[in-house]
C-alpha cells in the first residue's frame, strides 16, 4: 500500500501562479516561494473589499485518541467535495509544529488522497514562519534579561519573569532550566524553561492580528514579568515590540499552496488547541472568504477546545460567523471511549478495537452526543462525518449514522477522504452545502461584561460536564489583579488536556460530578485572553522510545523518505 509520502511525491502540482489565477488572487498580490508556494500579500484584501463573502464551515472533532482521528484528512477532502459538487471552496489550515512531525503524531498535511502540497515542506520549514516566530520571541527573552542586566531601570523582579524561551523540537529535558550559570557577565541565574513554538503568546498573536498595525499594538501589551512594586512589565515598556514586528512582518502574510486535487489552501501559523486557541489566521479566513463560495477551516483537536475557541476567542475578536460545522467522527475512537480498548501513543492500536462491537460504540456515543451538544449551544447547523477506515463494519457505521441524528445533527454522512480524496466526500459535501442554508444564530458562550470566575464556571459546567470550576488561592488572587488592570471584560483560553472533556486525560467518554480544578491563571494581553491552567499540562512535549524521526532519512537523488 502506497505511504502518505508515496502518494504526494507522485502527484502532479500545479505552478502556484495557475492555483492563485484560478482562486482570483491577482498576480501582483503573490510573493513567489518557489514553483509551488507563494505568500499572499495583505493588499489584496483591499482589492477584493466589494467583493462577497462565502459561508465559512469550521470542522471540529470528538475527543481524539491521541493518533487523531483524520480531522485535517476530511477538512482537505470536504474542499475537494466541494469542488466535486460544482462549488468553489477554499482551505485555510494551521501550519504543522516540526515537534510532532518527529514525534508521534506526524505532520498536519492530510494524508492519502486528501493532502496539501508539497507535503515535505509545509511539515517542513515551508516558508520560515516557525522560525520567525521563534525569533521574535527569543529577542524579547534576551531583551528582558539584558534589560535585568543593565541597572534593570524597569525595577523588572528576576523571580517574576513569566517570559520563557520557545524552539519548535520536542525536547523534555529543556522545560524547566537554570539560565545565567557561569558568573556575573552571564546575567542573573532564574529558573526559567522552554515551551514548543506552537505555544507561543507570540504565535498565537500573529493568528489573530488583523494588520500590520494590529501585530504591533499587540505585540507591545505582551506582559513578561512584574515590577518590585507588583505593576506588570510588557514588551513595549522593554522597548522590544518594534524589532519583534519587523522580525514577522512577513510572516503575517498567509501561504498559498494546494490540495492533490488543486483546490487552493491558505496554510497560516500554528498556535496548539490545548494551550492556545488552536485556529488558523484571522487573516487567510478574511481572504479566502473573499475568493470562495466556501471557506473550510478546522480547530485544533474536539470540540470542547478547539472549538469552543474558535467561537470564544477568534469569532469573538474578528467578528467572523461561521455558517456551518461538521464534528469529525471514528469508530474506533467511539470503542475506546466505551471502554474497548486503551490507546496509548507509541503503540500500534489494540486489535480489539477492529473487531464488530456495536454496544461498544454505543457506550462511546456519549462523548458524541457532548460534542454535538457543545456546537448546538453555538447555533449552529452541523453534520457529523463519520471518517471510515476499512476495519468498521457496516452495523456500526449505520448505527452512529442514526443515532447522530437522534442526537440533534442536521445531517449525516460518510467520509472515504484518504482513499477516494474528493469523490469520496461527495455525500459530505451536499451535507454542508445543506446545512450552510439553514438559519444559523451563532451567539458566543458569555458576554464580555461577565467577571472571570462566571466565564470559568460557564466554561467548566456548559463545556467540560463539571459541577463546577474550583480555583485554587492563587487563582482567586490573580483573577481580582486582574480586574483591577482593567482585564475582567477579556475572553478565556483554558488550558487543558485534549484527551478528554475534564482535566484528566485518563476520563474518556463523558466525565461528569465533579469539579473542575484550576491551579494557575495567566494574562495572555498581546493574544487578547486570559489563560487559566486546568491540570498538569505540559508546553514542551517530549520525544518518545521511537520517535518518528529515526525513520526519516534521504536518498541518494535527495529525495525525503520516511516522512509518513
Amino acid at each position: 500500500m502506497l505511504t502518505d509520502l508515496d502518494i504526494a511525491q507522485r502527484a502532479t502540482l500545479r505552478p502556484i501562479q495557475d492555483i492563485a489565477a484560478a482562486a482570483g488572487v491577482p498576480e501582483d498580490c503573490l510573493e513567489l516561494y518557489g514553483r509551488y508556494k507563494a505568500k499572499v500579500s495583505l493588499a489584496v484584501r483591499e482589492r477584493l473589499a466589494h467583493a462577497p463573502e462565502g459561508k465559512l464551515v469550521v470542522v471540529t472533532s470528538i475527543t481524539p485518541t491521541p493518533f487523531g482521528e483524520g480531522k485535517t484528512v476530511t477538512s482537505i477532502g470536504l474542499a475537494q467535495g466541494l469542488a466535486k459538487i460544482g462549488r468553489r471552496a477554499f482551505l485555510t489550515l494551521r501550519q504543522p509544529s516540526m515537534g510532532p512531525v518527529f514525534g508521534i503524531k506526524g505532520g498536519a498535511a492530510g494524508g492519502g488522497w486528501s493532502q496539501v502540497l508539497p507535503m515535505e515542506e509545509l511539515n517542513l520549514h515551508f516558508t520560515g514562519d516557525m522560525h520567525a516566530v521563534t525569533a521574535a520571541h527569543n529577542l524579547l527573552a534576551a531583551m528582558v534579561d539584558a534589560s535585568i542586566y543593565h541597572k534593570n531601570l524597569l525595577k523588572l523582579d528576576p523571580l517574576t519573569v513569566s517570559w520563557r524561551r520557545v524552539m519548535d523540537i520536542n525536547d523534555r529535558t529543556l522545560r524547566e532550566v537554570i539560565i545565567g550559570l557561569g558568573g556575573r557577565l552571564n546575567g542573573h541565574p532564574r529558573a526559567s524553561g522552554f515551551d514548543i513554538t506552537a505555544a507561543s503568546e507570540v504565535m498565537a498573536i500573529l493568528a489573530l492580528a488583523d494588520s500590520l498595525a494590529d501585530l504591533r499594538a499587540r505585540l507591545g501589551r505582551i506582559m513578561v514579568g512584574y515590577n518590585y512594586l507588583g505593576r506588570f512589565v510588557s514588551a513595549e515598556e522593554i522597548r522590544a515590540a518594534g524589532a519583534m514586528c519587523v522580525l514577522l512582518k512577513d510572516a503575517l502574510k498567509p501561504n498559498l499552496v494546494q490540495t492533490i486535487e488543486g483546490q487552493p489552501c491558505l496554510i497560516h501559523t500554528g498556535p496548539f488547541g490545548n494551550v492556545a486557541h488552536g485556529n488558523s489566521s484571522v487573516v487567510a479566513d478574511r481572504i479566502a472568504l473573499k475568493l470562495a463560495d466556501y471557506v473550510v477551516t478546522e480547530s485544533g483537536f474536539a470540540a470542547d477546545c478547539g472549538f469552543e475557541k474558535f467561537a470564544d476567542i477568534k469569532c469573538r475578536q474578528s467578528g467572523l460567523k461561521p455558517s456551518c460545522a461538521v464534528i469529525n467522527c471514528t469508530i474506533r475512537a467511539l470503542k475506546m471511549h466505551g471502554g474497548k480498548a486503551a490507546v496509548v501513543a507509541g503503540k500500534p492500536l489494540p486489535a480489539e478495537l477492529f473487531e464488530k462491537d456495536c454496544a461498544a460504540v454505543e457506550r462511546g456515543l456519549p462523548n458524541l452526543a457532548h460534542c454535538i451538544k457543545i456546537v448546538k449551544r453555538f447555533g449552529l447547523p452541523l453534520v457529523v462525518s463519520i471518517n471510515r477506515f476499512d476495519s468498521d463494519h457496516a452495523e456500526e457505521v449505520a448505527l452512529v449514522r442514526e443515532k447522530a441524528l437522534e442526537l440533534g445533527a442536521e445531517r449525516v454522512a460518510e467520509s472515504f477522504a484518504w482513499a477516494k480524496g474528493g469523490e469520496g466526500c461527495r455525500e459530505l459535501a451536499q451535507a454542508v452545502v445543506e446545512c450552510c442554508a439553514m438559519p444559523a444564530n451563532f451567539q458566543l458562550l458569555y458576554a464580555d461584561e461577565l467577571p472571570l470566575e462566571g466565564k470559568i464556571q460557564a466554561l467548566a459546567k456548559e463545556i467540560y460536564n463539571a459541577d463546577g470550576a474550583e480555583l485554587a488561592p492563587l487563582v482567586e488572587r490573580q483573577i481580582r489583579l486582574f480586574e483591577e488592570q482593567g482585564w475582567g471584560r477579556l475572553p478565556v483560553n483554558m488550558a487543558k488536556t485534549s484527551l478528554s472533556i475534564s482535566h484528566n486525560p485518563q476520563w474518556k467518554n463523558l466525565p461528569s460530578g465533579y469539579m473542575f480544578p484550576v491551579t494557575d491563571i495567566r494574562p495572555s494581553i498581546g493574544a487578547g485572553y486570559v489563560y487559566p491552567l486546568a491540570g498538569d499540562m505540559m508546553t514542551m512535549p517530549g520525544l518518545p522510545s521511537r520517535p518518528a524521526a529515526v525513520d526519516i532519512d534521504i536518498d541518494a537523488s535527495g529525495k525525503t523518505v520516511g516522512l509518513f
